[in-house]
């Protein structure tokens, strides 16, 4: 059974996720107005697969005999300086996740309540790719400077995202 507590934390992640859907959405938006189809397409994919998250936890929340509390949302922002900043973003959202996921836990072990702990498991791993990946992408970013030839090279990889 879900304490009252573990439902609303688990619901706040899930429109968190929702949110993160959203947000990468509007960095897709704002990359389709530069030249690099790569990084737009990079971030829809992302896009879909924090709506996945998102879905994750909706369907465990009603498996385990919650509630499911959809929340309104904020508009996310929509302008950036440059590709590098929507990346670098990118990763301060992921950290925010990551520390959303690791407080479920905690509450998780807190509560004794081993299934949800087990369910997260997969969002802990998870996150450590998320990060780790957005990491990749700016170090790659940096290393090219501003190098045209090198932005639309690291453009082209990010369009080979399946």
């Amino acid at each position: 059974m879900l304490s009252k507590k573990m439902e609303e934390a688990l619901n706040k992640q899930l429109n968190d996720e929702l949110f993160s859907s959203y947000l990468y959405l509007s960095m897709a938006a704002y990359l389709e107005t530069t030249p690099f189809e790569g990084f737009a397409h990079w971030m829809k994919l992302q896009s879909q697969e924090e709506y996945a998250h998102g879905m994750k936890f909706y369907n465990y929340i009603n498996e385990v005999g919650g509630k499911v509390s959809l929340n309104a949302m904020e508009a996310p922002k929509a302008e950036w300086e440059n590709p590098l900043s929507v990346f670098e973003a990118a990763l301060e959202h992921e950290y925010k996740i990551t520390n959303g996921i690791n407080h479920l836990v905690g509450l998780a072990i807190e509560e004794k309540d081993y299934a949800t702990n087990l369910f997260l498991n997969y969002f802990v791993t998870e996150q450590v790719e998320e990060v780790s990946s957005v990491i990749k992408i700016i170090e790659k970013f940096k290393a090219i400077g501003e190098s045209k030839n090198g932005l639309f090279w690291l453009d082209k990889e990010l369009k080979k995202r399946d």
